[in-house]
Protein backbone atom coordinates (compact mmCIF):
# COMPACT_ATOMS: atom_id res chain seq x y z
CA UNK A 1 0.00 0.00 0.00
CA UNK A 2 3.19 2.33 1.27
CA UNK A 3 4.53 1.40 -2.70
CA UNK A 4 1.16 2.43 -4.30
CA UNK A 5 0.74 5.69 -2.44
CA UNK A 6 4.46 6.75 -3.62
CA UNK A 7 3.97 6.08 -7.01
CA UNK A 8 0.98 7.71 -7.47
CA UNK A 9 2.70 10.74 -5.60
CA UNK A 10 5.18 10.13 -8.13
CA UNK A 11 2.76 10.25 -11.33
CA UNK A 12 0.95 13.58 -9.36
CA UNK A 13 4.11 15.25 -9.22
CA UNK A 14 4.85 14.60 -13.27
CA UNK A 15 1.78 15.88 -14.24
CA UNK A 16 1.88 19.05 -11.79
CA UNK A 17 5.22 19.56 -13.66
CA UNK A 18 4.01 19.12 -16.57
CA UNK A 19 1.24 21.67 -16.49
CA UNK A 20 3.49 24.39 -14.71
CA UNK A 21 6.10 23.78 -17.60
CA UNK A 22 2.54 24.04 -20.26
CA UNK A 23 1.83 27.05 -18.14
CA UNK A 24 4.92 28.96 -18.49
CA UNK A 25 4.86 28.47 -22.17
CA UNK A 26 7.82 25.67 -22.75
CA UNK A 27 6.90 22.13 -23.56
CA UNK A 28 9.12 18.84 -24.32
CA UNK A 29 8.08 17.20 -27.76
CA UNK A 30 11.22 14.49 -28.72
CA UNK A 31 13.08 15.59 -25.90
CA UNK A 32 13.09 19.05 -27.38
CA UNK A 33 12.21 21.93 -25.24
CA UNK A 34 9.38 24.23 -27.18
CA UNK A 35 8.98 28.18 -26.28
CA UNK A 36 5.37 29.27 -26.24
CA UNK A 37 3.55 28.68 -29.27
CA UNK A 38 2.68 32.17 -30.87
CA UNK A 39 -1.06 34.08 -30.45
CA UNK A 40 -1.44 35.51 -33.85
CA UNK A 41 -4.59 37.63 -32.04
CA UNK A 42 -1.82 39.36 -31.02
CA UNK A 43 -0.49 41.66 -33.32
CA UNK A 44 2.97 41.72 -31.68
CA UNK A 45 3.06 38.47 -33.36
CA UNK A 46 3.10 40.25 -37.36
CA UNK A 47 4.88 42.56 -39.14
CA UNK A 48 2.41 44.45 -41.25
CA UNK A 49 2.89 47.39 -43.63
CA UNK A 50 -0.57 48.41 -44.85
CA UNK A 51 -0.56 50.72 -47.72
CA UNK A 52 -4.08 50.67 -48.34
CA UNK A 53 -3.48 48.53 -51.42
CA UNK A 54 -5.71 45.88 -53.40
CA UNK A 55 -3.06 42.70 -53.11
CA UNK A 56 -1.43 41.37 -50.42
CA UNK A 57 2.46 39.97 -50.02
CA UNK A 58 2.23 36.97 -47.74
CA UNK A 59 5.50 36.72 -46.58
CA UNK A 60 7.67 33.62 -44.51
CA UNK A 61 10.99 34.14 -43.43
CA UNK A 62 14.32 32.19 -43.92
CA UNK A 63 16.30 30.32 -41.16
CA UNK A 64 17.40 33.38 -38.97
CA UNK A 65 17.92 31.48 -35.82
CA UNK A 66 20.75 29.30 -34.64
CA UNK A 67 20.49 27.00 -30.89
CA UNK A 68 20.86 29.23 -27.57
CA UNK A 69 20.92 28.13 -24.29
CA UNK A 70 18.36 28.14 -21.76
CA UNK A 71 18.24 28.95 -17.99
CA UNK A 72 18.12 24.98 -17.13
CA UNK A 73 21.45 24.85 -19.23
CA UNK A 74 19.49 22.75 -22.26
CA UNK A 75 19.63 24.66 -25.48
CA UNK A 76 16.33 25.02 -27.70
CA UNK A 77 16.34 24.79 -31.08
CA UNK A 78 13.09 26.95 -32.18
CA UNK A 79 12.64 30.62 -32.36
CA UNK A 80 10.94 32.15 -29.41
CA UNK A 81 8.56 34.89 -30.61
CA UNK A 82 7.52 36.46 -27.73
CA UNK A 83 12.22 36.92 -26.90
CA UNK A 84 13.47 39.98 -28.40
CA UNK A 85 16.84 38.98 -28.62
CA UNK A 86 15.89 36.30 -30.65
CA UNK A 87 12.75 37.66 -32.51
CA UNK A 88 15.57 40.24 -34.18
CA UNK A 89 17.08 38.57 -36.72
CA UNK A 90 13.51 37.73 -37.95
CA UNK A 91 12.63 41.41 -37.55
CA UNK A 92 15.64 42.59 -39.68
CA UNK A 93 14.26 39.96 -42.35
CA UNK A 94 10.89 41.32 -42.60
CA UNK A 95 12.00 44.49 -43.14
CA UNK A 96 14.51 44.42 -45.52
CA UNK A 97 12.09 41.92 -47.58
CA UNK A 98 9.18 44.72 -47.28
CA UNK A 99 11.17 47.38 -48.29
CA UNK A 100 12.70 45.51 -51.36
CA UNK A 101 9.74 43.51 -52.65
CA UNK A 102 6.48 44.93 -51.15
CA UNK A 103 5.88 47.83 -53.80
CA UNK A 104 2.57 48.94 -53.54
CA UNK A 105 1.59 45.43 -51.56
CA UNK A 106 0.34 45.50 -48.16
CA UNK A 107 2.79 43.11 -46.61
CA UNK A 108 2.25 40.45 -44.00
CA UNK A 109 4.48 38.13 -42.44
CA UNK A 110 3.64 36.06 -39.12
CA UNK A 111 6.99 35.26 -36.33
CA UNK A 112 6.75 31.77 -36.05
CA UNK A 113 8.50 28.77 -33.84
CA UNK A 114 11.10 28.01 -37.11
CA UNK A 115 14.04 25.82 -36.28
CA UNK A 116 17.44 26.61 -36.06
CA UNK A 117 20.47 26.57 -38.92
CA UNK A 118 21.62 23.18 -36.60
CA UNK A 119 18.50 20.98 -37.49
CA UNK A 120 19.50 20.65 -41.17
CA UNK A 121 22.70 19.14 -40.24
CA UNK A 122 20.64 15.97 -40.06
CA UNK A 123 17.46 14.98 -42.66
CA UNK A 124 15.04 13.49 -39.96
CA UNK A 125 16.25 16.03 -37.46
CA UNK A 126 14.79 19.04 -39.72
CA UNK A 127 11.83 17.10 -40.75
CA UNK A 128 10.79 16.62 -37.23
CA UNK A 129 11.71 20.10 -36.32
CA UNK A 130 9.73 21.53 -39.61
CA UNK A 131 6.71 20.31 -38.43
CA UNK A 132 6.73 22.75 -35.28
CA UNK A 133 7.13 25.69 -37.82
CA UNK A 134 4.98 24.60 -40.59
CA UNK A 135 1.95 24.26 -37.94
CA UNK A 136 2.67 27.47 -36.63
CA UNK A 137 2.57 29.09 -40.35
CA UNK A 138 -0.41 26.88 -41.17
CA UNK A 139 -2.00 28.54 -37.86
CA UNK A 140 -1.12 32.06 -39.27
CA UNK A 141 -2.07 31.96 -42.57
CA UNK A 142 -5.22 30.54 -41.11
CA UNK A 143 -6.32 33.86 -39.07
CA UNK A 144 -4.72 35.81 -42.37
CA UNK A 145 -7.83 34.62 -44.31
CA UNK A 146 -10.32 35.10 -41.81
CA UNK A 147 -9.22 38.75 -39.78
CA UNK A 148 -6.61 40.22 -41.68
CA UNK A 149 -7.70 39.69 -45.20
CA UNK A 150 -11.33 38.13 -46.44
CA UNK A 151 -11.25 38.96 -49.50
CA UNK A 152 -8.31 40.01 -51.19
CA UNK A 153 -6.00 39.01 -53.57
CA UNK A 154 -2.61 38.00 -52.51
CA UNK A 155 0.84 36.43 -52.98
CA UNK A 156 2.79 34.45 -51.17
CA UNK A 157 6.35 34.00 -50.87
CA UNK A 158 8.94 32.16 -49.01
CA UNK A 159 12.89 31.90 -48.69
CA UNK A 160 14.68 29.36 -47.19
CA UNK A 161 12.81 27.53 -44.49
CA UNK A 162 9.90 29.90 -45.12
CA UNK A 163 9.87 28.69 -48.85
CA UNK A 164 9.75 24.99 -47.59
CA UNK A 165 6.55 25.92 -45.66
CA UNK A 166 5.17 27.50 -48.20
CA UNK A 167 4.39 24.10 -50.62
CA UNK A 168 2.37 22.61 -47.01
CA UNK A 169 0.52 26.22 -47.58
CA UNK A 170 -0.20 24.90 -51.01
CA UNK A 171 -0.48 21.12 -50.52
CA UNK A 172 -3.29 22.47 -47.53
CA UNK A 173 -4.99 25.13 -49.39
CA UNK A 174 -8.58 24.97 -50.38
CA UNK A 175 -10.01 25.88 -53.38
CA UNK A 176 -11.56 29.40 -52.59
CA UNK A 177 -8.12 30.16 -51.65
CA UNK A 178 -6.51 29.25 -54.32
CA UNK A 179 -8.35 31.57 -56.76
CA UNK A 180 -7.24 34.14 -55.01
CA UNK A 181 -3.23 33.51 -54.84
CA UNK A 182 -2.03 35.03 -57.62
CA UNK A 183 1.47 33.46 -57.24
CA UNK A 184 3.38 31.27 -54.96
CA UNK A 185 7.17 32.44 -55.12
CA UNK A 186 9.32 29.59 -53.64
CA UNK A 187 12.75 30.96 -53.47
CA UNK A 188 15.91 29.05 -52.19
CA UNK A 189 14.35 25.56 -51.96
CA UNK A 190 14.02 23.01 -54.15
CA UNK A 191 10.24 20.55 -55.20
CA UNK A 192 10.96 17.03 -55.88
CA UNK A 193 9.20 14.71 -58.42
CA UNK A 194 6.91 13.49 -55.76
CA UNK A 195 5.73 17.09 -54.07
CA UNK A 196 4.90 18.25 -57.69
CA UNK A 197 2.59 15.29 -58.48
CA UNK A 198 1.44 15.00 -54.99
CA UNK A 199 0.17 19.08 -54.47
CA UNK A 200 -2.04 19.61 -57.25
CA UNK A 201 -1.83 23.54 -56.15
CA UNK A 202 1.98 23.21 -57.31
CA UNK A 203 1.47 24.29 -60.72
CA UNK A 204 4.88 25.51 -62.36
CA UNK A 205 5.14 29.01 -63.64
CA UNK A 206 6.05 29.32 -67.57
CA UNK A 207 6.46 32.72 -68.05
CA UNK A 208 5.93 36.40 -66.36
CA UNK A 209 2.18 37.21 -66.20
CA UNK A 210 0.40 33.62 -65.68
CA UNK A 211 -1.17 33.40 -62.12
CA UNK A 212 -2.00 30.44 -59.78
CA UNK A 213 1.71 29.29 -60.45
CA UNK A 214 4.80 28.57 -58.24
CA UNK A 215 7.87 30.06 -59.06
CA UNK A 216 11.26 28.49 -57.92
CA UNK A 217 14.96 28.86 -58.27
CA UNK A 218 18.06 28.66 -56.31
CA UNK A 219 21.30 29.79 -57.64
CA UNK A 220 24.83 28.91 -58.21
CA UNK A 221 28.11 29.89 -59.65
CA UNK A 222 28.09 25.97 -60.95
CA UNK A 223 26.01 23.16 -60.89
CA UNK A 224 29.18 21.39 -58.27
CA UNK A 225 27.83 24.31 -55.26
CA UNK A 226 24.86 22.70 -55.28
CA UNK A 227 23.78 22.47 -51.50
CA UNK A 228 23.21 18.71 -50.10
CA UNK A 229 19.14 20.30 -49.11
CA UNK A 230 18.91 21.48 -52.38
CA UNK A 231 20.50 19.18 -55.26
CA UNK A 232 17.78 19.42 -57.36
CA UNK A 233 14.34 20.54 -58.59
CA UNK A 234 11.56 19.98 -60.93
CA UNK A 235 10.32 23.40 -60.79
CA UNK A 236 12.38 26.52 -61.99
CA UNK A 237 12.15 29.70 -63.27
CA UNK A 238 14.78 31.88 -64.39
CA UNK A 239 13.53 35.18 -62.72
CA UNK A 240 15.58 37.60 -65.27
CA UNK A 241 14.16 36.78 -68.19
CA UNK A 242 10.62 34.46 -66.71
CA UNK A 243 11.98 31.71 -69.25
CA UNK A 244 11.89 27.73 -68.41
CA UNK A 245 14.73 27.20 -70.78
CA UNK A 246 18.38 27.51 -70.84
CA UNK A 247 18.42 30.78 -73.06
CA UNK A 248 20.57 33.07 -70.94
CA UNK A 249 19.54 36.46 -69.20
CA UNK A 250 21.65 39.86 -68.30
CA UNK A 251 21.25 40.86 -65.07
CA UNK A 252 23.33 44.29 -63.98
CA UNK A 253 23.34 44.43 -60.12
CA UNK A 254 25.39 45.63 -57.32
CA UNK A 255 27.77 42.81 -56.04
CA UNK A 256 26.24 43.52 -51.95
CA UNK A 257 23.98 45.84 -50.36
CA UNK A 258 27.03 46.28 -47.79
CA UNK A 259 29.31 48.09 -50.64
CA UNK A 260 29.85 51.65 -50.01
CA UNK A 261 31.06 54.49 -51.65
CA UNK A 262 34.11 53.83 -54.32
CA UNK A 263 33.33 50.25 -54.18
CA UNK A 264 30.12 50.59 -54.89
CA UNK A 265 30.18 49.46 -58.34
CA UNK A 266 27.95 47.46 -60.73
CA UNK A 267 28.50 43.86 -61.91
CA UNK A 268 26.62 42.06 -65.18
CA UNK A 269 26.01 38.85 -64.66
CA UNK A 270 24.43 36.56 -66.98
CA UNK A 271 22.33 34.26 -65.49
CA UNK A 272 20.62 30.47 -67.36
CA UNK A 273 18.69 28.17 -66.08
CA UNK A 274 20.59 24.62 -65.69
CA UNK A 275 17.57 22.50 -67.00
CA UNK A 276 18.75 18.90 -65.62
CA UNK A 277 19.55 20.54 -62.26
CA UNK A 278 17.06 23.22 -61.99
CA UNK A 279 19.59 25.55 -61.11
CA UNK A 280 20.44 28.52 -62.05
CA UNK A 281 23.74 29.64 -62.93
CA UNK A 282 25.12 33.01 -62.42
CA UNK A 283 28.48 33.95 -63.84
CA UNK A 284 30.53 37.38 -63.56
CA UNK A 285 29.91 38.08 -59.78
CA UNK A 286 32.65 40.00 -58.20
CA UNK A 287 31.39 40.75 -54.72
CA UNK A 288 32.89 38.74 -51.59
CA UNK A 289 31.11 35.58 -51.41
CA UNK A 290 29.09 34.83 -48.21
CA UNK A 291 29.34 31.25 -47.50
CA UNK A 292 26.14 29.70 -44.90
CA UNK A 293 27.96 28.74 -41.99
CA UNK A 294 27.42 25.08 -41.18
CA UNK A 295 25.39 24.09 -44.05
CA UNK A 296 27.04 26.68 -46.94
CA UNK A 297 29.52 26.07 -49.76
CA UNK A 298 31.28 28.39 -51.69
CA UNK A 299 29.74 28.93 -55.03
CA UNK A 300 26.55 28.69 -53.61
CA UNK A 301 24.44 31.97 -53.31
CA UNK A 302 21.57 30.87 -51.52
CA UNK A 303 22.29 33.90 -48.92
CA UNK A 304 21.34 36.45 -52.18
CA UNK A 305 18.57 34.72 -53.50
CA UNK A 306 16.15 37.84 -52.52
CA UNK A 307 19.01 40.32 -52.98
CA UNK A 308 20.07 39.49 -56.34
CA UNK A 309 16.87 39.58 -58.36
CA UNK A 310 15.01 41.68 -56.07
CA UNK A 311 14.08 44.59 -58.23
CA UNK A 312 12.61 41.79 -61.18
CA UNK A 313 11.01 40.10 -58.45
CA UNK A 314 9.02 43.42 -57.42
CA UNK A 315 7.86 44.00 -60.64
CA UNK A 316 7.05 40.45 -61.37
CA UNK A 317 4.76 39.72 -58.15
CA UNK A 318 2.68 43.21 -59.47
CA UNK A 319 2.80 41.98 -62.70
CA UNK A 320 0.66 38.97 -61.66
CA UNK A 321 -1.60 40.63 -59.23
CA UNK A 322 -2.61 42.94 -62.62
CA UNK A 323 -2.64 39.98 -64.24
CA UNK A 324 -5.47 38.36 -61.82
CA UNK A 325 -6.76 41.64 -61.25
CA UNK A 326 -7.48 42.20 -65.17
CA UNK A 327 -5.35 45.42 -64.92
CA UNK A 328 -2.39 43.80 -67.13
CA UNK A 329 -2.84 41.34 -70.02
CA UNK A 330 -4.54 38.74 -68.21
CA UNK A 331 -3.87 35.02 -69.55
CA UNK A 332 -6.24 33.54 -67.03
CA UNK A 333 -5.11 31.25 -64.10
CA UNK A 334 -3.03 28.29 -65.10
CA UNK A 335 -4.39 24.47 -64.27
CA UNK A 336 -3.21 21.40 -64.05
Amino acid sequence: MRKSNADEMRILLLCAFAMLMAQCGVVRETADALPREPDYADTAQWYVTDRGGAADLFYIVSTETGDYPLPDGSECHYADTYNDSVRGPLLGEMKGVDRLLSGRLNYYSPYYRQCSLQSYLNDSTARARMAVAADDVRRAFAYYLSHLNPDRPFILAGYSQGAMIILSLLKDMDDATYRRMAAAYVIGATISQGQLDSIPRIVPARGADDTGVTVCYNSVRDTTCTLPLLRRSVVAINPVNWRTDATPATLVTVPSPLRMGKEQRQDTLTVTLNAPTGMLVVSGFTGTDYVLPLIGREGNYHSREVWLYRNELRENMQRRIDSKTGNGNNKGDSSR
